[in-house]
């Protein structure tokens, strides 16, 4: 019988990339268009749109909890931060892709700004928790924000700056964010896309500190 323990660890810790499972060429087919808004996200973005890709924990309720952002676009969910190729959801689960289960935001730079989604970030999930969010254990739902322009990279560590503060001065410890430039997004499956749209009574555990995040109180 496999060792509980060894399992939570090796789910828990992020493989090199000789150590990842290989993957695929075949990209995951989805439809593109957002079950909620009609929107297609695999569109090109025009010039007044802005990307951030972020992981706070399962990314059904992260994706909920992002798309009702006003301003906000459109959302889609997938894996990235890790090696295997195309990976499959289960692939990802078992900790041995590096991938972290994320959501992609598309903005509008006329309505929002990426201090204010950042907020969003910060105030719904833990960001001291490591390789976990609450009862979630495993590298997959690590907090995680994947930026595709220097300045927006600039943006999200000044954030960080900013909440550990108000962190730290109520009593919690240190973010353990990964903050990195984009390197590929795998879509997830269709199912996954808007899931708590399409399952309203589906799982979702999203639990923030109660501490307020210090910045993106103005556009």
């Amino acid at each position: 019988m496999p060792n509980p323990i060894e399992q939570i660890l090796k789910k828990s810790s992020i493989p090199s990339e000789a150590e990842a499972l290989p993957g695929r060429d075949t990209p995951i087919q989805v439809t593109g268009i957002h079950a909620v808004n009609g929107e297609n996200f695999l569109r090109e973005k025009n010039v007044h749109e802005g990307e951030v890709i972020l992981g706070m924990g399962c990314f059904w309720g992260a994706e909920r909890k992002l798309w009702n952002v006003p301003g906000v676009i459109v959302t889609s969910v997938g894996y990235a931060g890790g090696y295997t190729k195309n990976p499959t959801y289960e692939e990802v689960c078992t900790g041995q892709t590096g991938h972290s289960e994320v959501v992609q935001v598309i903005f509008d730079t006329r309505q929002i700004n990426l201090d204010t989604i950042l907020r969003t970030f910060w105030e719904n999930h833990d960001p001291t928790q490591g390789m976990r969010q609450g009862n979630d254990i495993g590298s997959q739902y690590r907090s995680v924000i994947y930026t595709t322009k220097d300045s927006d990279l600039a943006i999200a560590e000044q954030s960080k700056d900013a909440f550990q503060k108000a962190l730290i001065q109520n009593g919690h410890g240190m973010i353990t964010t990964e903050i990195e430039p984009l390197k590929t997004y795998y879509l997830a499956e269709e199912y996954h896309q808007q899931y708590l749209h399409k399952n309203p009574n589906g799982y979702c555990g999203l639990n923030g500190t109660g501490v307020s995040c210090p910045i993106g109180l103005s556009v």
